[in-house]
């Protein structure tokens, strides 16, 4: 039976830039996302990760585009 540990997170994590490129968004505009406290980020020594599970909500959480009458 395999035990979950405490990493199991974050083989879903993408470094900031692959999180960029997924969303189709700046960095620049993902930072001030986490300094807003709309995008959730975690450190990993060195390297800030968003956890996959983290983006899908952020993502979600966007407001929908509605076309102009």
């Amino acid at each position: 039976m395999d035990v979950p540990n405490q990493y199991d997170e974050l083989r879903g994590a993408y470094s900031l830039a692959a999180f960029c490129r997924t969303y189709n968004v700046g960095l620049t505009f993902t930072y001030q996302q986490i300094k807003d406290n709309k995008l959730r980020a975690v450190k990993a020594g060195n390297k800030t990760l968003v956890l996959q599970r983290d983006a899908e909500a952020w993502a979600r959480s966007l407001p929908e585009m509605r076309a102009a009458s």
